[in-house]
């Protein structure tokens, strides 16, 4: 469910623009995006496309806010919801798109120029507008994601439009079907790979992104129930397999001893990691109010983000990152690494690509099975079905493999993707926390030897 907002701003372009690409609340502007401008350069070309036009006066630009449920949505699919939305309702409007996590609900921001830069015409805003344009191509992109929707007169019940209207139909949700289908299929499946296999038999077909999708023969889109339930993500569909399907649903740890650690000194750290010990402290001691006796509202949001500056010290510590000789040569072992990744997943899709039709032929036959019978049994309706299952036999009779090994090869390709697509993802987080800290040192150092300064004050302030 998003709540569309729309607002007419005379202000200054350039601190909006910065404000919506925050990287505090865009996750390192990772969660940002453009439309007919170029990064860096969005507010000069806005400007620019006034001047033409000599339409500088006015409304300056527009600010568009939508808010989604809490706990409904992850970022990345509000940034596409956001950029789908921009690229559909503002066509030859420059715009910047940013989404922000740092309250408790997602939001997209999107600012875009108050004149078209194709046509040069302004942009009007009124209640027909948004109605017609705003409120109704936002509600739609929604339910396409299977996202809640504002009922008319039922605000406060707001469920998927697509499971409202089964639901009012007296029919299973295709949420609900799937949820079914998964956890039988968990309990059938022998490992990773045999799971795919078996989902596929069932008539789904498989997307292998950043989350597992499943879609319907019939469907237009994938539906993600990893987003709602961590027990349909692959790690969770894999622990589940291995025997801790009750631990997880019930939320309890899952089951195994603890490794034996013998007892080690506390080490002497340097470089980075003496750096962020010593940063590490002083947010503690803020945090417990000892001093300063007053914060700047930088160091105020470094004490709310201690604990990921603590994991940023755990990775240093654990990948053995002391000094910027030891950082660039990780990052350089992790390109490396993650170029290697890249090139074994190119050449995974290129036999997926290749065996594709004896793919789909081999699920076509699986899951088109009961058509046939209920054909040669006299039903109408199923000649469609029939035609497909009969192509699918076919195919298979005439390629030279048999329906095993294809099987095999099958459940071994798609399981060697989802590994390979896991390493690259944890390999993309390493670079993307490397920027991170490096970008971070400098502010770092500086609020180190502001506080120390102010300490020596205070101590000299006392002795007098």
């Amino acid at each position: 469910m998003a709540i569309t907002k729309i607002l007419a701003r005379k202000g200054r372009l350039d601190l909006a623009i910065r404000y919506i690409l925050n990287g505090d609340k865009t996750d390192g502007q990772i969660l940002t995006a453009h439309l007919n401008c170029d990064p860096g350069r969005e507010c000069r070309q806005m400007l620019e496309t006034k001047r033409a036009v000599g339409k500088e006066s006015g409304v300056q630009y527009y600010h568009l806010i939508q808010s989604f449920k809490p706990g409904e949505i992850t970022p990345e699919l509000a940034l596409e919801i956001a950029k789908a939305f921009a690229q559909e309702h503002l066509p030859g409007y420059e715009a910047v798109i940013g989404v922000h996590t740092d309250r408790k609900h997602i939001h997209a921001h999107i600012i875009f120029n108050s004149v078209n830069a194709e046509t040069g015409q302004k942009y009007h805003s009124n209640a027909q507008s948004y109605y017609q344009q705003i409120r109704t191509t936002s509600d739609r992109l929604c339910r396409e994601q299977g996202l809640s929707v504002i009922m008319q007169g039922e605000v406060s019940k707001s469920v998927s439009y697509i499971e409202w209207l089964r639901q009012s139909r007296g029919q299973p949700t295709f949420r609900s079907m799937l949820d079914a289908d998964l956890r039988q299929t968990i309990q059938d499946a022998n490992d990773l790979g045999h799971f795919f296999l078996l989902m596929e038999h069932r008539g789904y077909e498989i997307s292998h992104g950043n989350r597992l999708g499943f879609r319907l023969c019939g469907q237009e889109r994938f539906m993600y129930p990893g987003r709602r339930n961590p027990l349909f993500t692959e790690d969770g569909i894999r622990a589940a397999i291995q025997g801790n399907l009750e631990a997880m649903e019930t939320g309890q740890p899952l089951s195994g001893r603890r490794v034996y650690r013998p007892y080690r000194r506390h080490p002497k750290y340097t470089g980075f990691l003496a750096l962020y010990v010593r940063y590490l402290y002083v947010l503690g001691k803020i945090g417990q109010r000892q001093y300063p006796p007053k914060m700047t509202p930088q160091l105020r949001k470094d004490v709310m983000r201690f604990e990921q500056y603590r994991a940023q010290f755990a990775f240093l510590r654990d990948n053995g990152i002391i000094t910027q000789t030891d950082m660039t040569a990780f990052q350089t072992r992790t390109e490396e690494t993650l170029a290697n990744l890249t090139k074994q997943r190119t050449i995974l899709n290129v036999r997926k690509k290749k065996r594709r039709p004896l793919f789909a032929a081999l699920a076509d036959e699986a899951a088109l099975a009961p058509a046939k019978t209920l054909y040669e049994d006299g039903l109408s309706g199923m000649e469609a079905e029939f035609g497909r299952y009969m192509e699918a036999v076919s195919l298979l009779d005439s390629c030279g493999i048999s329906r095993e090994a294809l099987a095999a090869e099958k459940a071994d390709l798609y399981s060697r993707l989802a590994e390979i697509n896991r390493a690259i993802r944890a390999e993309r987080k390493k670079l993307a926390l490397c920027k991170e800290i490096q970008g971070r040192l400098p502010q770092m150092e500086q609020t180190i030897r502001k506080i120390e300064h102010r300490e020596v004050k205070n101590y000299e302030h006392r002795q007098r």
